[in-house]
């Protein structure tokens, strides 16, 4: 086994250059979703190649920074392999994340996916290295993968669940730790050890080469990051204010989300609304459609309409309720003409406000 250290100004680079790569990802897709097709998978392709250029970035940063005791160098194909894979990895998650629904579970699965694609992409540039070969367990592989998915998940989740500034920063934090902490805890497990083979399945990449293209990535990604960041911290004008009286969103309706696409549904159409962590499900009829309102967005917008909360996770539509029980210090609210929702619970603080909307 080969004795081994790390460069500290190459390993707080690294991490310098998976903080930029996240942050620059993340808030480029901030208001993707609310792009027309075209111009939201461009947008994904940009932050999936930043996003995925900087786990690679990183990884090869650090891997400039291992001091070992010998010369070695890597197999180009390989490396480049790594590169992409990281990318295309990171690309479906973000496919899944402006593409589809953004439920619970795929907020989960995306984190996954992206977690994963970082460790594939270590253990392929690892797999690239020549005349010296690193040498792990399956265990050592397990721990590496749990640490990097479980901040990943994190990442997505807390960037995500509310694209807020504040929200997009700390996922900023968990998305670098996640990559930085993924890759030195895989190569705290990895012993090294000389080998005589040199064969490659393409040409052979010393440490000089692949510094000036490890160069080149981060100062593309450095000057991404800055570009990204002057709009992030400029000041935002004061909108002029509102009619409450014909906000645009009701105007549309009340979005929903169907297999990629947004539609709208007049809200006097809408029975109740019921809230799913951040978001909401609709119960119109025999459906239930997912809508990527907060329930108290829901609440605040469709005051108007004459929606009311019956309970912490309820929104009821008055027009809608075929019969009212009362019971000890709660209520029930019965929907006999929705197929979809056969009643909604009223809770004690709720209960005067929805009676007297009933007119009882």
């Amino acid at each position: 086994m080969l004795d081994y250290s790390h460069n500290a100004w190459l390993v707080a680079a690294s991490l310098a250059v998976s903080l930029m790569a996240g942050f620059t990802g993340l808030y480029l897709t901030h208001g993707a979703s609310q792009l027309d097709s075209q111009r939201r998978k461009l947008v994904v392709a940009l932050a999936a190649v930043i996003l995925g250029g900087g786990i690679w970035s990183m990884h090869f940063v650090a891997m400039l920074g291992l001091q070992l005791p010998i010369l070695f160098y890597y197999d180009a194909l390989i490396t480049l392999i790594s590169a992409l894979v990281a990318i295309l990895m990171v690309g479906l998650a973000l496919l899944l994340l402006h593409f589809r629904p953004r439920t619970p579970q795929i907020m989960i699965g995306s984190g996954v996916i992206v977690g994963l694609g970082i460790v594939v992409m270590h253990y392929i540039g690892m797999a690239g290295m020549q005349l010296c070969r690193p040498v792990y367990n399956a265990l050592d592989v397990v721990l590496a993968t749990l640490a990097s998915v479980i901040l990943s998940v994190a990442a997505i989740w807390v960037a995500y669940g509310n694209r807020t500034q504040r929200n997009i920063l700390l996922g900023t934090v968990c998305f670098g730790l996640a990559v930085f902490t993924m890759h030195f805890v895989a190569t705290g497990l990895t012993d090294f050890v000389a080998s005589d083979s040199a064969g490659g399945a393409g040409p052979a990449l010393d440490n000089q080469v692949l510094a000036m293209g490890v160069t080149v990535s981060v100062f593309l990604i450095c000057g991404a990051f800055l570009l990204t960041g002057i709009s992030f911290i400029e000041p935002k004008e004061t909108p002029a204010p509102e009619r409450p009286a014909e906000p645009a969103a009701l105007r549309a309706g009340v979005p929903f989300e169907r297999e990629g696409q947004t539609f709208f549904a007049e809200s006097n159409r809408i029975a109740a609304i019921r809230a799913e962590g951040h978001y909401t499900v609709l119960y119109l009829d025999a459906e239930k459609l997912f809508c990527p309102w907060s329930i108290t967005e829901a609440e605040s917008r469709l005051e108007p309409d004459g929606f009311l909360r019956a309970h912490r996770s309820y929104l009821v539509n008055p027009k809608h309720v075929s019969s009212f029980e009362r019971h000890k210090d709660n209520g029930t609210c019965y929907f006999d003409g929705v197929d979809a929702l056969t009643k909604v619970p009223v809770s004690r603080s709720r209960l005067t406000d929805i009676r007297e909307a009933l007119g009882l």
